[in-house]
């Protein structure tokens, strides 16, 4: 398949997942218990639901596998909650591909009912629904973010290519609130020349932090 045919095959699925906003239940690529390898919560327990269907088209994303929703991977929320409470956790991160590709509500409130702290991580493209204790917003260049994301996230992760992505880098932290909490990040391929430009970064812009990809170095989920 070519990477025109690709990206509109792609594009057609994500129009039915959209369609679909409204139903339960949701199309889930993974879902595991492990530790966060990123960001504030780098090291703690969650339990990971990792939602099929992108639009976004990273080109470095290393999960494209979960770009497109198939009808096998469709879950009853009823099923996702009883998995996570199974797993023992307390915390739930739903990702993806790209989450709010669906209406979140009726999967955020099942896991409430049970008693279960709800992350999200997304490059915010589509409409905010459910209740979301704590958002990591990652934006990309390849699709917008819709603004409501910028007065929601509690931490921005900006993933740096090359150099040039950091003054974009900026401009998305201009615009959060105060106490979100900024991570700059390499593009793993990248890592062993991007790093160092972001060491050195970080160190005259205190503001930022820097963000690693931990779970990768210690071969976790």
């Amino acid at each position: 398949m070519s990477i025109t045919q690709d990206v509109s095959t792609r594009k057609a699925a994500i129009r039915a997942a959209l369609k679909r906003r409204q139903a339960n239940p949701l199309p889930v690529m993974e879902q595991f218990y492990t530790l966060q390898g990123e960001g504030i919560w780098t090291g703690t327990p969650a339990y990971f639901v990792r939602l099929a269907g992108c639009d976004v088209g990273c080109h470095w994303c290393d999960v494209k596998a979960s770009w497109m929703p198939r009808d096998e991977q469709y879950l009853d929320v009823a099923e996702i909650t009883a998995r996570a409470l199974a797993s023992g956790t307390r915390r739930v991160v739903i990702t993806g591909g790209e989450p709010t590709v669906y209406d979140l509500s009726l999967l955020t409130d099942a896991l409430h009912a049970a008693g279960l702290i709800v992350h999200m991580e997304t490059a915010g493209p589509h409409p905010y629904s459910g209740e979301i204790d704590w958002i990591c917003f990652s934006p990309k260049k390849f699709l917008p973010p819709q603004d409501i994301y910028y007065d929601l996230a509690h931490e921005l992760k900006v993933v740096i290519y090359h150099e040039g992505d950091l003054a974009w880098a900026e401009e998305h932290a201009a615009r959060v609130s105060a106490h979100t909490q900024l991570f700059l990040q390499p593009e793993w391929s990248r890592r062993e020349r991007i790093t160092p430009l972001l060491i050195d970064y970080v160190k005259r812009h205190p503001q930022w932090r820097l963000g690693q990809q931990t779970h990768k170095y210690l071969d976790i989920p």
